[in-house]
Order: structure tokens, then C-alpha cells, then sequence
């Protein structure tokens, strides 16, 4: 096994932590737990309960840590081969798969019991088709054999938003499955400008990332193409949905005009890599600004004061209307 002998050089508890905190790839779940509350805080009208947002949330990591333990343990082979990944936890040799695989498991069935006995039994089986789907359809199946693999992979990351919601109401409703669109949406243009920006690193171990097999240009098409599907599709909140009201638009349709901007200029700029690393850090503050639109939006303050500004503003156009 590679770099087996290497487990003896921890010195202490706390590097033994470290490295398998660091097989959880914790960079990673920051924006799947943001598009949980989101989808939570509209569920509930703006009126989360805490505790249920906490169980949710927590669930929802100890869910993620387990997707992406299972992926470190999958992919150690390329991870090795891979500059960038060479020193994750397992191809260093601090963490052995068997180990890595009991810490996955662990993981998963703390977050099944934690959804299925504090929130209800639909949150948690939805977080374990999550783990099931990005290792059984994304990873096994789909990322080493075909350039298309991060769009139907995408629909895991998506799930996040689902268990959010059916945390809050038991059952999946249509706007559940618009906010599972429009993050499905979204992660072809994030993920393929990150795989510009790496393009060789995934050509050297073989994985036919979109750039790799079809290069710079047709990528940026695609990129192009989904950035002009997510951006329309978020403002179907608003309508014909009614979920979200006038907060939630102006954040839609300012940051997704950047968002069209920015991929606009990678299209008329393929082999730009500045480029399509400010596409890539715009695309995660894109859904983060997005699902805060979300939350601040459903609030009943802001429901307070979009329906005070409107009763204002009609109140002045029928006094001008008089006068005139």
C-alpha cells in the first residue's frame, strides 16, 4: 500500500485528528450546508426553528464528511498521481483505507439517526441518496468514463437543498425541487471553470474532465450555455412560484448579470486562466449571495417592510395622480 510506513510518523492525537478532518474535505461543505438553511429558511417562511436548523445542519456535514471520506478512499490511486491531491491524508499514508472506510461509515450513520430521530425519516434517507449518488453514480461511474460527468453529478451536490426542505415540512414541494435545479444549474459552470484552471492535472491520471476531451473553447460554450440556464431559473421563485418577493430579485438580478458577465468574457477568452479562476471564486459567492437573498427575503421583517414601501409607493402615485 502506498506510503503505508509513513502512519508512524504521527507524533501525537491531534495530527491523527487533523488528518482525518482533512479526508472530509472541509473546504468543500461550507456551500452545501448554506444552500440547506436557505432551502430551510424558505420552507419555514422565514420562522427556522433552531434546534431543526442545527440537527439539519449538523446531519448534513457528518453526511458530506462521509461522501467525500468515500471519495478520498475511491480515488486515492489518481490522488497519488496528482500534484494538487498527493498529500490528502491517504496516498501520504496517515490514514489507511480500512480505517478511512469505518470513519465513513461512522460518519453516515450518525447523520441517518441524528435526521431520522430529530428532524423525520424523509431528511435522512434523502442525505443517504446523496452519499449513494456521488459515489455510486458520480464517482464510480461517471467521472472517470465520460466528459459529462459533473452535470449529472451535479444533481448530488443538489441534494442538500432537498434534505433542507424536507426537514422543515416532511415532503418535497416544487419549490424544493426549483431550488435543487437552480444548484444543479449552477455546478457545471463552477466546477468546469475550476477544471480550466487544472485542466492538466486531470489529464495527466486520465480523467476526462469536459477541458481535457473537448478543450478550452467547447468548455467555455457549455459554460456559457448553463450560466444562461441558472440565472432565468432563479427568478422563477419569484414567479410563477410566489416563494420569494422584490429582496430576493434585486440579489437574483444583480449578482446574475455578473455571473453572465464573467462567463461572457471567459467564452471571448477560452485559454484565459485568470479568467476562469475569477469565474470560479464568482460562481461560490454567487450562491452564497443567492441563498442570503433567500434567507433575508423570507424573513417576516422584510415581508414588513417590502409591504410598508409598496403601500408607501401606491400612496404616492395615487396622490400624484390626484393632483394631476
Amino acid at each position: 500500500m502506498i506510503g503505508t510506513s509513513l502512519s508512524r510518523q504521527h507524533e501525537n492525537v491531534l495530527q491523527v485528528i487533523q488528518s482525518y478532518y482533512q479526508l472530509t474535505k472541509p473546504r468543500i461543505i461550507p456551500l452545501l450546508l448554506i444552500t440547506t438553511a436557505a432551502s430551510m429558511w424558505l420552507a419555514s417562511d422565514g420562522r427556522v426553528d433552531p434546534f431543526l436548523l442545527v440537527v439539519t445542519l449538523v446531519g448534513g456535514t457528518l453526511a458530506a464528511a462521509s461522501a467525500q471520506t468515500l471519495n478520498c478512499i475511491y480515488d486515492r490511486d489518481i490522488d497519488y498521481d496528482m500534484m494538487r491531491t498527493r498529500h490528502r491524508p491517504i496516498p501520504a499514508g496517515k490514514v489507511q483505507p480500512r480505517d478511512a472506510l469505518l470513519f465513513a461509515i461512522a460518519l453516515a450513520s450518525l447523520s441517518f439517526t441524528l435526521l431520522a430521530v430529530f428532524a423525520n425519516l424523509l431528511s435522512a434517507l434523502l442525505a443517504m441518496s446523496g452519499i449513494v449518488f456521488y459515489m455510486g453514480i458520480y464517482t464510480h461511474l461517471l467521472k472517470r468514463h465520460t466528459p459529462q460527468n459533473i452535470v449529472i453529478g451535479g444533481a448530488a451536490g443538489a441534494i442538500p437543498a432537498l434534505v433542507g426542505w424536507a426537514a422543515v415540512t416532511g415532503e418535497l414541494s416544487w419549490a424544493a425541487w426549483l431550488l435543487f435545479a437552480i444548484v444543479f444549474l449552477w455546478t457545471p459552470p463552477h466546477f468546469w471553470a475550476l477544471a480550466l484552471m487544472i485542466r492538466d492535472d486531470y489529464a495527466q491520471v486520465g480523467i476526462p474532465m469536459l477541458p481535457v476531451v473537448a478543450g478550452e473553447k467547447p468548455t467555455t460554450q457549455q459554460i456559457w450555455v448553463y450560466t444562461l440556464l441558472v440565472v432565468p431559473a432563479s427568478l422563477l421563485l419569484i414567479y410563477p412560484l410566489g416563494e420569494s418577493g422584490i429582496f430576493y430579485g434585486l440579489i437574483a438580478l444583480g449578482t446574475g448579470s455578473i455571473f453572465l458577465k464573467k462567463a461572457w468574457q471567459l467564452l471571448q477568452n477560452s485559454d484565459d486562466k485568470q479568467l476562469a479562476r475569477s469565474m470560479f471564486k464568482y460562481s461560490i459567492l454567487y450562491m452564497m449571495l443567492l441563498c442570503t437573498g433567500i434567507v433575508v427575503d423570507s424573513l417576516p421583517i422584510t415581508h414588513q417592510l417590502t409591504n410598508g414601501l409598496s403601500a408607501n409607493l401606491q400612496t404616492l402615485i395615487s396622490a400624484i395622480s390626484s393632483c394631476s
